[in-house]
């Protein structure tokens, strides 16, 4: 946990932080490795939004790739993803059909992507295979979205599904269980005033 609450002056209360990052372990049956992050308000449990969010979802996942490579994937409005990535000069990579690459963004341009792609559903793939094009991967988002992740995920360090509209974020990973994604987030995090708990 992070971020402990603290006394409200003259109340007597705990005071607890405005955001809270709940991790947890998840089953999506088979052999499928995942956990879930979800950012919400603390006090209303309602998913954070917009600025706040973009800020603390921009920090949380050069933190998750713990210094390797990472890629996102767009498969979905990608004539949007091409013209906004052209304006402000982010690098991209015409992946497939209905599939566009944006490699290794700095944190100020993440920032800019989730606050503009916020509707969206996306993905962000971290390890050394992100870099090099993975064709096989590439056209199955293509084809079937980020279904597509189930069966790549083990040759990446993870693998996500982005909705940060809903606050969520599903990682898959063979390396990365609930306890070591804290381990790795609770610095990039505490800038914020953020609250990060394992519910189960």
């Amino acid at each position: 946990m992070s971020a402990p609450g603290t006394a409200a002056p003259g109340s007597g209360a705990l005071e607890l932080p405005p955001f809270s990052l709940d991790v947890q372990a998840l089953d999506l049956g088979g052999e499928v490795k995942a956990v879930g992050l979800e950012l919400v308000e603390t006090q209303n449990r309602e998913p954070v939004r917009g600025k706040d969010a973009a800020e603390i979802w921009s920090a949380v996942f050069p933190a998750l790739a713990g210094g390797e490579s990472y890629a996102l994937d767009f498969f979905s409005h990608i004539q949007r993803v091409r013209e906004f990535c052209k304006m402000r000069e982010i690098g991209l990579r015409e992946a497939a059909e209905r599939c566009v690459v944006l490699p290794q963004p700095n944190r100020e341009q993440l920032r800019l992507i989730f606050e503009r792609f916020e509707g969206e559903t996306f993905g962000f793939r971290a390890g050394a295979a992100s870099q090099p094009a993975d064709a096989v991967l590439e056209g199955d988002l293509s084809k079937c979205g980020l279904d597509a992740y189930q069966s790549a995920y083990t040759r990446y360090s993870f693998c996500a599904i982005c909705e940060p509209e809903d606050g969520w974020v599903t990682l898959l990973s063979e390396s990365l269980w609930p306890s070591e994604v804290i381990r790795r987030v609770r610095p990039a995090v505490q800038p914020f005033d953020i609250y990060i708990a394992r519910p189960n």
